[in-house]
């Protein structure tokens, strides 16, 4: 008897989220591969609902109760479950907080469901959620996840704040998030990539084959941009300008055991080969780096940069240990040039790095300021040029005699136009920035307590 109520039950809980599922695909049709990943399974101890990106687990009772309530709630609730798979956050590291960062990623989905305008998954928003929202566009241009935890994380906010942020927002249950790390045995595809294909798909079609109601969901589409954004190693970045060089460092490549062995057998001391004393490798030697110092660029962003570039520099296998590299700062015109000859060098221009300037954008007079140097044989063998930017600014007309790279904040993740000839990288801010400042007691103003709707 107990196992045919179960059955029953089972029978009714899947039979809600079948009905939810078909609903979200009648207004969205570019979910339509996204809904149809998870299988049911019901799991009496889920708090209402969670995923592991393969199965949906549910809470047989707070399902039945929200459905009776307003079938919403469970189309909500499927719907943000999808999305946390779609922007893959059951598989990206766990931050230092675990709980902020379940909030986060909660608090991210939200955002995107209250704006999306199609009546299966509207609710009325409360005054508590309209102000964060506020606060959420002045200080992101794309509330991700990853800035949403970095927002929270410096605004030190007080217990009862975040008390009243996880009642709002925290809707699943992430119990069920699979460890970063863990892969399947045997080589099968994991759910990760299963979920990188159908997010790519999904931005596909609502790019082209769905324009027209993917149109009403710009914040969602703009997050998946985000999220399926092409990342960058900045250090494989960096060995586009590595020299050819011999450097005084054993070759065992050129060493053949064989003569070797021979010569000791034959002569009792003298081998008849031995390994070269020096080899040929590629590493950057001579090098510019411009660090654009106008007032559309943030400080704490350009020591980022620098430290990010130190950071890779300083690896024995990505610079002699003799270099020539010139840090330029400018603007509208040139305001510092520091030498660097050796890593120490870079570590103290770093400890004492102070940002000058404050004017406009105009990259002319570095090439100009390079010209010269070259004029004046400051360098032996100049490979390239980096420079630092908002991308906002007059560039040169001609291309210059060596590499030039173009390191564009993509801060509002919009593509940047470069000349032909310059190569371009563009960094997200979410890898190295801080939120703009918070309220001085960490706060933010008008977080009365108010009614909320319940999930």
């Amino acid at each position: 008897m107990q196992e045919e109520t179960e059955e029953r039950i089972q029978k009714i809980g899947n039979e809600i989220l079948t009905a939810s599922r078909a609903e979200l695909y009648l207004h969205m049709r570019f979910l339509d591969l996204a809904l149809s990943v998870l299988s049911y399974e019901m799991r009496p101890s889920t708090a209402f609902m969670g995923t592991d990106g393969t199965s949906l687990f549910y809470d047989p009772d707070k399902l039945i109760d929200r459905y009776r309530r307003n079938r919403i709630l469970v189309n909500r609730g499927y719907l943000h479950l999808v999305l946390h798979c779609i922007f893959r956050h059951l598989w990206k590291p766990r931050r230092e907080d675990r709980e902020l960062w379940d909030l986060a990623c909660d608090i991210a989905m939200e955002f995107v469901l209250d704006g999306l305008p199609y009546r299966s998954i509207r609710l009325p928003s409360t005054s508590f959620r309209q102000n964060f929202y506020d606060t959420l566009r002045a200080k992101l241009k794309v509330p991700t996840a990853e800035g949403i935890y970095i927002m929270l994380e410096e605004m030190r906010l007080p217990v009862w704040q975040r008390d009243r942020l996880e009642r709002e927002f925290r809707i699943d249950d992430h119990s069920f998030w699979p460890n970063p790390d863990g892969n399947p045995p045997g080589g099968a595809p994991t759910p990760r990539q299963k979920w990188d294909d159908i997010s790519r798909k999904m931005q596909t079609d609502m790019e082209t084959l769905s324009r027209d109601p993917a149109q009403q969901s710009e914040a969602l589409l703009q997050q998946v941009r985000v999220e399926n954004r092409e990342r960058y190693d900045y250090r494989r970045f960096l060995q586009k300008f590595a020299v050819l060089r011999e450097e005084p460092r054993l070759d065992p490549d050129s060493f053949d055991p064989i003569f070797y062995t021979y010569g000791m057998q034959l002569y009792g001391n003298l081998p008849l080969i031995e390994p070269q004393e020096t080899r040929e490798t590629r590493k950057i030697e001579d090098f510019v780096i411009a660090v654009d110092t106008s007032m559309s660029c943030s400080g704490h962003l350009v020591r980022a940069f620098l430290e990010q570039t130190y950071s890779v520099l300083k690896d024995t296998e990505s610079f002699f240990r003799k270099v020539n590299i010139h840090i330029i700062q400018c603007d509208e015109t040139i305001r510092s040039d520091r030498k660097i000859t050796s890593e120490e060098e870079l570590r103290d221009y770093m400890d004492h790095f102070e940002l000058i300037g404050n004017g406009g954008t105009d990259f002319r007079p570095v090439f100009r300021y390079v010209d010269q140097l070259l004029k004046e044989k400051a360098f032996r063998r100049l490979k390239g040029l980096i420079y630092f930017t908002d991308g906002r600014g007059v560039f040169p007309q001609h291309r210059p005699p060596y590499d030039v790279a173009f390191v564009f904040l993509r801060e509002d993740y919009t593509d940047a136009d470069v000349p032909p000839w310059a190569m371009k990288l563009i960094l997200e801010p979410d890898d190295f920035e801080s939120p703009p400042e918070t309220p001085p007691n960490g706060q933010i103003d008008d977080w009365e307590e108010l009614p909320h709707y319940e999930y």
